[in-house]
């Protein structure tokens, strides 16, 4: 930061700062630890010493925030992916059942800007379409802060929600899905090659909460790569143009990392398989009735408070994952 030139490139001294800031707080989290961990034993050796089992309480509370903490950072360090620490693009879509799904994507969109905002993140919405009657029939939406996709790819797959129906006179119970897609928002200039004939490029009017200049124009962009069927809509920015460019992002993320999949496959002799957002294959369940429960079938971790995973507490199932991947099992989910 002393040389002279530091500050004249804005974004790499950003980064360099955001990076700075990291570190430094991980270095407090390490010193609050130590702290923590010789505050625990200095209580356990008095309340042997005097046999005072009020402090039984005291130690309980502090080593599980002792526990929580320590989580956290060794969760941090399986964050060691290319593109783990950068921001997250999350794209979801309700499954078969109209209003239904609709509303469960809207539960979802609450419950991930929740969990963002619980984490300190930024969230901005980069396209949106209401549902016909309530909720989301699609959003696709940015989280900004350190991490976020190393985090989020844990929450790419098929939610699947059971509950008795807000919409139904007779109460009858529904199930419904929502795909979630997670990419990260790679900015360097990616080796894709895309050829004008393999997109189509089509333009609409924005919709959605995206303030009053977002309604008045045509100026959202849908690009469509005709070979893979990839489809990838921005409607954010302030004209076409930037929404064009930020599409076009999009998209060569998406084959890059299709790219990727496709050769860990050829190198592993496993062959992925497009699955259907349906029955079966959902990465995680959400019942609501007749019984609560929020079960991740990838992990087998799981929890009855469905109330406060909604309110966007799932680091249980994010941390959960990251561990089962670091075990060598993401081989098994392809599968």
């Amino acid at each position: 930061m002393e040389e002279p030139n530091f500050w004249d490139d804005p974004e790499q001294s950003q980064e360099f700062m955001k990076k700075l800031k990291s570190m430094k707080d991980d270095i407090a989290t390490y010193h609050t630890l130590q702290e923590q961990y010789e505050e625990i034993e200095t209580l356990i050796e008095m309340a042997e010493e005097e046999n005072d089992t009020s402090l039984i309480d005291e130690i309980q509370t502090t080593l599980d925030e002792f526990t929580t903490a320590f989580d956290n950072i060794r969760i941090k360090t399986l964050l060691s992916g290319e593109y783990d620490n950068v921001n997250a693009i999350v794209s979801l879509h309700a499954g078969a059942g109209g209003t239904e799904s609709c509303d469960w994507a809207g539960m979802l969109y609450r419950m991930y800007t929740r969990w963002a905002d619980k984490k300190g993140y930024e969230v901005e919405v980069i396209d949106y379409l209401d549902g016909d009657e309530a909720g989301i029939k699609s959003v696709t939406f940015e989280v900004r802060g350190e991490n976020a996709y190393g985090y989020l790819k844990a929450e790419k797959g098929v939610h699947r929600l059971v509950r008795i129906s807000p919409f139904n006179a007779a109460g009858k119970r529904q199930t419904s899905f929502v795909q979630c897609d997670v990419m990260p928002d790679i900015e360097e200039d990616l080796d894709v090659e895309i050829k004008d004939d393999d997109i189509r490029i089509d333009t609409y009017r924005s919709s959605g909460a995206g303030g009053q200049h977002i309604n008045k124009t045509s100026s959202a962009i849908r690009i469509t790569h005709i070979p893979t069927g990839i489809v990838v809509q921005c409607q954010n920015e302030r004209s076409q143009f930037q929404n064009k460019d930020k599409a076009m992002q999009m998209l060569k993320a998406k084959l890059y990392l299709l790219k990727q999949q496709e050769n860990a496959e050829k190198a592993s002799g496993i062959r992925g398989e497009k699955k259907e957002m349906g029955w079966g294959n959902q990465i995680r369940s959400y019942v609501m009735q007749p019984y609560t429960m929020v079960k991740d079938h990838r992990t087998n971790v799981e929890t009855g408070n469905v109330d406060s995973v909604l309110d966007g507490n799932i680091d249980l199932f994010i941390n959960a994952y990251l561990k089962w991947i670091a075990l060598g099992n993401e081989k098994e989910e392809e599968q």
